[in-house]
């Protein structure tokens, strides 16, 4: 019976599109242009909107994008330092953002000039954090999100320290985010990671890498780079992806780290 009702109501709405659409041509035609006269002025509202945002270092600090980077900042330098891997991270997760302004090597410059004063700044975390709040309205989703992305960051060097949580939950008291919601995106990833080799042989990280155990280490090291920039998430593109898209490359991530480190160990003891 339930499957006769779906089908009759299935039956219904393609008869109602059919005398609405199909029978009368110019309604059809009139929806059509108006679909088309609306997104081109979304396009042109979208890249007003861009150009004002990346028309001064100020305006874009003070943008979703610009205060997320500013956390980015401080997650990185939380524990006193910013390491190879990261560093790379971060400066793909530049050319992500840039990307999509007009101005794309201007973006890029204020983004690291953005980046290099406020990962010197720790202490304003919980106000940046709230500002970021105000900004994000009701959207708990890119808020999730942006916290899954520093949660990425902290866990690339090896696993999230004492003082990289310090500042992961300042940030997530600020975009209310529960406690047992942090909790549980952490031991998601910690989850996604146990599954990678505790230990790895040459054979393994080289084809890991993509390498031969012969290359020199400028060789693997672009190899290694090429790799992460292929498998990092896209903070930009994430809005596409499922809650599992960022510990995924998070645990790929580990596994090219791992990899490489132990290239190059093997390279400086020969």
């Amino acid at each position: 019976m339930i499957k006769l009702k779906r089908w009759i109501y299935l039956a219904i709405v393609l008869t109602l599109l059919y005398y609405i659409f199909i029978a009368n041509i110019w309604i059809t035609l009139t929806v059509i242009a108006s679909l088309y006269v609306a997104f081109k002025l979304y396009k042109v509202y979208v890249r007003t909107k861009l150009i004002k945002t990346a028309s001064s270092k100020e305006s874009f600090r003070q943008s979703e994008l610009g205060l997320f980077i500013a956390l980015v900042a401080k997650v990185a330098k939380s524990d006193g330092r910013v390491d190879e891997l990261e560093a790379h991270l971060i400066g793909i997760m530049f050319d992500d953002i840039s990307r999509i302004f007009p101005n794309k090597e201007k973006t890029r410059d204020i983004l690291k000039e953005i980046f290099n004063e406020e990962k010197e700044k720790i202490a304003d975390t919980k106000e940046v954090a709230e500002d970021l709040n105000t900004l994000l309205g009701r959207s708990q989703l890119k808020r999730k999100q942006y916290v899954e992305f520093l949660i990425q960051l902290a866990f690339v060097d090896g696993g999230v320290s004492s003082e990289e949580d310090k500042i992961l939950r300042v940030i997530v008291e600020a975009l209310r985010i529960s406690s047992s919601d942090y909790t549980a995106m952490v031991s998601r990833f910690e989850a996604m990671l146990k599954n990678k080799q505790q230990t790895m042989t040459v054979e393994e990280a080289c084809k890991i890498l993509g390498v031969n155990e012969t290359d020199d280490m400028n060789s693997i090291k672009k190899t290694y780079r090429k790799q992460v920039r292929q498998y990092h998430p896209d903070l930009i593109k994430s809005q596409d992806k499922d809650e599992a898209y960022i510990a995924e490359s998070t645990a790929k991530m580990q596994e090219l780290n791992q990899a490489y480190d132990l290239m190059k160990e093997l390279h400086k003891s020969t």
